[in-house]
């Protein structure tokens, strides 16, 4: 049986193809159905922008406008994100509108979190998607970082044996879950020092300050490189299309089975911190709903 595609109307003159897996075995038909299946260069931008003055985020913006989006271009990539209104997934696909670049842009966010086209009743704590994607995959869940690991086995299924890369750009307790999902997936992760955060703790590891554990078990992997925002985003760009030739370093494959589990295991340390990631941000996500409260620190990734 195919997988069933329908098409979001935003009211703006935008429209997004989008597919609705249930599991992760319907991920290959679900890539499929919105014609993105077959070997293409995938980026997968993760993090947030909680923290950043106006200013920091026109310094984002002229990043992705001048670094992520030529490189896309250049390697006529997929670029796949949270797809929700906020943080570095509004700039980023504001970023694609302005530039008039055509690259599919993919959202993927746990459906019962997202303010789709058209919904209507009870609406809190959603966030509503980004008009300027060109698809979406919506998955099943209903805690913010749900659709972590599902976003990277759609970048995954879309690259194939094509290069693929992370961006980190900022970030909360899911960015660290985001990371080590791309890290198990053999994807190499450039992070964006400078900006805040999860990037900023990554980044003082792969210098060599391993006093964050969190943050050091990440960086002690090879696949994990950093550069600062502060250079001109020339740097960012170069980094970016090295890790986007063929051949760029990697890991020893890991392959995901139907289950969602690693075939071989990944280091129980890396495990334990997608875990422990996991069990922090659903405790934070569920105190602050109880308690009114906005959206704490660990869910503004996707929801900011």
């Amino acid at each position: 049986m195919g997988m069933d595609v329908s098409v979001l109307e935003f009211g703006d003159g935008h429209a997004a193809r989008v597919a609705r897996p249930r599991q992760v075995a319907d991920v290959e038909a679900a890539v499929a159905a919105l014609g993105l299946r077959g070997q293409r260069p995938v980026l997968v931008v993760v993090g947030g922008a909680a923290g950043l003055d106006e200013g920091g985020k026109e310094r984002l913006f002229i990043l992705f406008s001048h670094a992520l989006v030529p490189v896309a271009v250049a390697r006529r990539a997929v670029v796949v994100d949270g797809g929700t209104d906020s943080g570095v997934m509004q700039l980023l696909g504001r970023a694609r509108a302005a530039s008039g670049a055509s690259f599919p842009l993919v959202g993927v966010a746990a459906e019962k979190k997202v303010i789709v086209p058209g919904d209507g009743g009870e609406l809190a704590d959603r966030a509503p998607l980004e008009s300027n994607h060109s698809h979406f995959v919506l998955v099943p869940g209903s805690s913010w970082g749900d659709e972590s690991p599902w976003l990277s086995w759609v970048a995954t299924e879309i690259a194939g044996s094509a290069p693929s890369a992370t961006v980190l750009i900022n970030g909360g307790e899911i960015a660290f879950q985001d990371v080590a999902h791309s890290l198990e997936a053999d994807r190499p992760v450039l992070v964006i020092a400078g900006t805040g955060r999860t990037a900023d703790r990554i980044a003082a590891a792969v210098d060599g300050d391993h006093t964050d554990e969190q943050a050091a078990q990440l960086a002690d992997s090879p696949l994990v490189t950093a550069v600062s925002w502060a250079e001109d985003p020339a740097a960012v760009r170069v980094g970016l299309k090295e890790l986007m030739e063929p051949g760029a370093l990697r890991s020893p494959p890991l392959q995901i089975m139907p289950d969602g589990f690693l075939d071989p295991p990944h280091p129980d340390p890396l495990v334990g911190l997608v875990g422990a990631a996991s069990m922090q941000h659903r405790h934070l996500v569920t105190a602050g709903m109880m308690q009114g409260d906005q959206l704490p620190p660990a869910v503004e990734d996707r929801a900011a």
